[in-house]
């Protein structure tokens, strides 16, 4: 069975450098790019099903993003948000080099997608080098995205499941045994939805790691710190309006993935989402709450046509 090729980019914060591990797939002088970035305590290896089924058509680029997996932890923990994780993106295409990038974003990694493409859809050269346009400047750089995924995430998030969440993300866990964690994660993330036995036993490595002989989560608790900053109406506001801003002017081709049961993006949210950019369809997933896993050969082909469309 094909396996990821594991690399590493030095990134830079204010606190100082660290090291961001990504999984590759597929024929490293490919340039055409598969961007796939996980939710809030996942990692790379959750796209390991969907990587192998793309990795013909892509070089497929999986981040753990930094505070978790094989990444550094960040010595400021109040640097655990989306605009680092941006930045750090950008240090990473500068050295994966795509000629043309799509973009899977499961959760947060939809957040860290939509702000991405708000970002490149504005991008300027004439602004960047602060001289006068030239008609014959393209308007955007080299940096645009071809189509967009974002998995069970929108500009709007329900504060309830951000209290949900909050409510177990700053908790280690530890497990004697990795069948002790299989059966842990098949109850406390059911939501995630219907999976078969070899796909749960899959879906728990890729978060938890053994050390001092028990078995415990790979992702550094502090992330909980700045989470819970949105947990009141008036940061969620703020940080919506910025996400809004973002999502609309994004102009490529945009599929949004909802978990029929998701409490994250509600279906009003999703028909605002349609109505606000015209570039996007949706796709509901049955029996699915937050978020789809994109492990389902169903899912994967869904995601796939959209790509190769």
């Amino acid at each position: 069975m094909q396996s990821p090729r594991l690399n590493y980019v030095n990134c830079v914060s204010t606190a100082g450098v660290h090291r961001m591990a990504y999984w590759e797939w597929g024929d490293p002088n490919n340039d055409r790019v598969l961007m796939c970035v996980h939710g809030l305590t996942r990692t790379g290896r959750d796209f390991d099903d969907m990587a192998r089924a793309m990795s013909g058509e892509y070089r497929v680029i999986c981040p753990d993003i930094v505070g978790r997996g094989a990444s550094d932890f960040l010595f400021n923990p109040s640097l655990y948000a989306v605009p680092q994780y941006v930045s750090d993106i950008f240090t990473l295409l500068a050295r994966v080099n795509p000629k043309t990038l799509d973009w899977i974003g499961t959760s947060m990694g939809g957040l860290i997608g939509m702000v991405f493409a708000g970002l490149v859809r504005k991008a300027d050269l004439s602004i960047v080098n602060q001289v006068p346009r030239d008609e014959n400047m393209p308007a955007k750089t080299g940096l645009a995205l071809n189509r967009l995924v974002l998995n069970d995430v929108g500009p709007k998030i329900e504060l309830e499941a951000i209290r949900r969440i909050g409510a177990y993300v700053g908790n280690a866990l530890e497990f004697d045994s990795l069948e002790s964690a299989v059966a842990y994660m098949k109850v406390n993330a059911a939501s995630f939805g219907p999976l078969n036995d070899s796909q749960w036993l899959e879906f728990t490595k890729s978060v938890i790691k053994f050390k001092d002989n028990v078995w415990k989560s790979h992702y550094d608790v502090r992330i909980a710190q700045t989470f819970k900053e949105q947990e009141n109406e008036e940061a969620l506001a703020a940080a919506e309006a910025y996400l809004w801003r973002s999502y609309t002017s994004i102009d490529c081709p945009i599929l949004i993935l909802r978990g029929e049961n998701s409490d994250l993006l509600s279906r009003e949210s999703v028909a605002q989402m349609l109505e606000q950019n015209k570039n996007s369809q949706m796709v509901e997933i049955p029996e699915v709450g937050h978020a789809p896993t994109l492990m389902p050969n169903e899912q994967i082909q869904t995601v796939r046509e959209f790509l190769l469309s």
